[in-house]
């Protein structure tokens, strides 16, 4: 499981972290980083090797 917290009250600095079961853990403070954040979130939900099914892939 992947978790991405958000906080963006108005007229406040958002806030975010993003969780993974995997034990990656990463937040960010201001507009652009939470932006950041939320694409690498997305990334990392693509490629955690425990979110993504190891069966059929080729050893490298």
């Amino acid at each position: 499981m992947a978790w991405l917290h958000i906080v963006a009250p108005k007229g406040a600095v958002p806030t975010a972290n993003s969780q993974c079961e995997c034990g990656r853990n990463r937040s960010a403070v201001g507009k652009p980083r939470v932006l950041a954040l939320i694409e690498d979130h997305t990334a990392h939900r693509d490629q955690c090797l425990l979110r993504t099914p190891q069966e059929g892939r080729t050893a490298a």
